[in-house]
């Protein structure tokens, strides 16, 4: 069961609305548990339930990887016989840097690679921002305060992030992993939504 955008946009809007409403209350039990587990509780099953609640009722294909081309703009996912295997790298990947990247690092290395790979046929962005929310709190060690979080100030300041996810790929294209771009970008909508709790508890 699912509705379609040309068919009825209210609806459809509506659905999406909810659909984000309860991927974030899914966002924070999965933030609560990966503070007490750290690093190992970032794993495949989890995104696929973040994609599948964001994308419930909208995409017969929720919470599973892609078997099929995508295109998004210019740029090209890699093939969906490899999104498994690039999928396993990204988490490995996050889990192998840990501690060594800092909170914004890893949250902008999640946002980037996410949207790189797209492993999703539908909610690659809905789920890439709650990754990046969720690896910047738990790496963190709290969930963040703030009426206005993150993914939403994604959301808001679009051109910044797409100007942030092309420097990324740009790099990566060149033979270089380098997303310090998405850092800088991140970090500043961090310190506005941490600014913004202060100034609400003042």
């Amino acid at each position: 069961m699912f509705v379609l955008e040309h068919e009825d946009q209210e609806l459809y809007d509506r659905v999406q609305e909810q659909n984000l409403n309860r991927q974030y209350e899914l966002l924070s039990n999965c933030i609560e548990i990966g503070l007490k587990k750290g690093p190992v509780a970032f794993d495949k099953y989890m995104l696929w339930a973040l994609n599948h609640v964001a994308v419930a009722n909208i995409s017969q294909f929720g919470g599973r990887f892609r078997q099929e081309p995508i295109y998004v703009g210019d740029h090209r996912p890699p093939h969906f016989h490899g999104v498994g295997d690039w999928m396993d790298r990204f988490i490995s990947t996050v889990q192998e840097n840990w501690y060594i990247w800092t909170p914004t690092e890893l949250a902008a290395y999640g946002l980037w690679r996410l949207n790189w790979i797209h492993p999703f046929i539908e909610g690659n962005g809905r789920t890439a921002r709650a990754v990046c929310y969720y690896l910047l709190c738990v790496r963190s060690g709290a969930l963040l305060p703030g009426t206005k979080i993150l993914p939403e100030r994604i959301r808001e300041n679009r051109i910044g992030y797409e100007d942030a996810l092309k420097a990324a790929d740009l790099a990566w294209d060149d033979g270089h992993l380098d997303f310090t771009t998405m850092e800088a970008y991140l970090a500043e909508l961090v310190e506005a939504q941490l600014e913004d709790a202060g100034s609400a508890c003042a």
